[in-house]
């Protein structure tokens, strides 16, 4: 019998952000309205996150920092650093978003595969927030399993086209969770952190050769690494029409990236959390094929309902 697609989604994740923010935010609303459109999925798929306990947002993130963000006294400069003005709805959301990743971990290691319709927030750092981050999911959820015992070591993928400083400064001293970042060389973020292994890409890189450093990397984290958990974060900005991007990777490029993604980490059947990261293409219906295709491969790939 097949498993269950488990999607984490809430319409909070859309409608706190300020006006100016609301454009690229609209896939939050319009992924899963495609999918069940197209019948790729079903209401039941569809897990609706509460807010996450603030005592799992403190396994990763300061106290001062939580307090700042749940009391709104970030300062001016800070604000600016993370891109958005502070207000009791964002921060809402973030605590949302992170719930739902934790969530989709829960359901990973029952069907394989989970994804949260938002999520990748890497750019978070444990003290303040950047790069539209408030708070890290992924290293929220990694911490949440390591407490918990549900895993003893994790691998994170970040392949979205900006580095994961915020997750690679979180983990630089912990063993039990190695970070993975390929990214664009010359892209935000421009002081990058160290991650377990970084891999800077070469702005204009194609098709072949994406797949090609992929393809010489992933297989040997899995066997070198051995997680028996993993986070993917599958920005795609990486394509060719991406604002910010710089790269020249085609929809059917990001698409076989994917693949090579859950097939690779199938084939070492470790379970999976997803998060969908970056997207910034002027199209709209870009960004939402993009990411729809991350959901149609995982409910292939894994043969789940």
């Amino acid at each position: 019998m097949p498993g269950f697609l488990h999607i984490a989604f809430d319409p909070i994740y859309a409608h706190p952000l300020p006006e100016g923010h609301r454009f690229p935010m609209l896939k939050y609303e319009l992924i899963p309205e495609q999918l069940l459109h197209e019948g790729t999925i079903q209401p039941e798929n569809l897990i609706q996150p509460q807010s996450c306990p603030d005592e799992i947002v403190l396994l990763t993130h300061t106290a001062e920092y939580v307090s700042k963000l749940k009391g709104q006294t970030l300062s001016a400069k800070e604000q600016r650093h993370i891109g958005f003005p502070q207000s009791p709805g964002l921060t809402r959301r973030e605590w949302v978003i992170v719930q739902g990743t934790i969530d989709c971990c829960l359901a990973a290691l029952e069907s394989g595969v989970a994804l949260n319709v938002a999520g990748g927030t890497h750019h978070a750092f444990a003290d303040r927030g950047e790069g539209f981050c408030l708070l890290n999911d992924f290293a929220v959820a990694a911490n949440y399993l390591l407490q918990q015992k549900m895993a003893e070591k994790i691998l994170i993928i970040d392949l979205d086209v900006h580095q994961g400083n915020g997750t690679a400064s979180i983990f630089r001293n912990n063993p039990a969770v190695y970070t993975f970042s390929m990214h664009g060389a010359h892209n935000y973020p421009f002081h990058k952190e160290e991650s377990d292994l970084d891999i800077g890409l070469p702005d204009g890189i194609n098709d072949d050769k994406y797949q090609e450093y992929l393809q010489n990397t992933l297989p040997y984290l899995m066997e070198s690494v051995k997680p028996d958990f993993v986070f993917y974060l599958s920005g795609v900005d990486i394509l060719s029409t991406d604002k910010f991007g710089k790269l020249n990777i085609s929809m059917n490029g990001c698409l076989e990236r994917d693949r090579y993604v859950f097939e690779t980490v199938k084939h070492f059947a470790v379970p999976c959390a997803v998060a969908m990261g970056g997207g910034y293409s002027e199209d709209i219906r870009v960004i939402t094929q993009a990411h729809c295709n991350t959901f149609r491969l995982a409910k292939d790939i894994y043969g789940l309902d």
